[in-house]
């Protein structure tokens, strides 16, 4: 029997954000710049992508939410997403569950805080997973802004042991990837301290093309 539309593989896009509540977002950029400062930056820089990446149709929008219980709270995120919650455990093994979970299709995760980020990118990212396992946007400080994998086959945990928050999360997730066909896309600047902020703030980044 021929497979129906509603059954054929979907691009997901998947944005980790987390609750817009002063003091708790942003830490390590708020010892640099303040609490205040650091929490204009998440709000301006998060709705602004949410808003830019929400009216594109040629992928299904998942917001995935921290806490837990933000879900529910449909006042403040932008319509457009379906917002999950991202669930227990640090940064790797919370990616690593729309991974495993989502409907079948590829998948590529950002986070909220790199003012260059645009649906360019992303639609770079999706037409790179039709011939790679995997594609990845480093970071200047030796992260990255988007992860993405084909997921055929299924690749459960590809962020095993992966040291984020610091200089060798993308070396090590390539290590975890190294037997895959990766794409590495351009270097954008991820905000996460004084020093990145400072290089972003005086004329931001202008978002990806369409």
């Amino acid at each position: 029997m021929a497979e129906g539309p509603a059954l054929r593989p979907r691009r997901h896009l998947v944005v980790f954000a987390r609750a817009p509540h002063l003091g708790r977002v942003k830490r390590r950029l708020a010892r640099d710049i303040g609490a205040l400062g650091a929490w204009i930056f998440y709000r301006r820089t998060a709705f602004a992508l949410l808003r830019g990446l929400g009216r594109d149709r040629r992928w299904d929008r998942w917001l995935a939410l921290t806490p837990d219980s933000e879900v529910a709270n449909a006042r403040v995120w932008p319509r457009g997403w379906r917002r999950i919650g991202q669930g227990r455990g640090d940064i790797g093994r919370r990616m690593a569950r729309p991974v495993r979970t989502l409907p079948p299709g590829p998948v590529v995760i950002v986070g909220t805080d790199v003012p260059g980020l645009g649906p360019g990118h992303v639609a770079r990212a999706f037409a790179a997973l039709g011939r790679f396992d995997a594609v990845l946007g480093p970071a200047a400080d030796g992260g990255y802004w988007l992860v993405g994998f084909r997921r055929r086959p299924r690749r459960l945990d590809p962020f095993r042991g992966v040291r984020f928050s610091g200089p060798h999360a993308l070396s090590d997730t390539l290590a975890n990837l190294r037997r895959d066909r990766v794409l590495l896309l351009e270097v954008l600047e991820d905000v996460d301290d004084g020093e990145a902020f400072a290089r972003v703030s005086p004329g931001r980044a202008r978002p990806g093309a369409p």
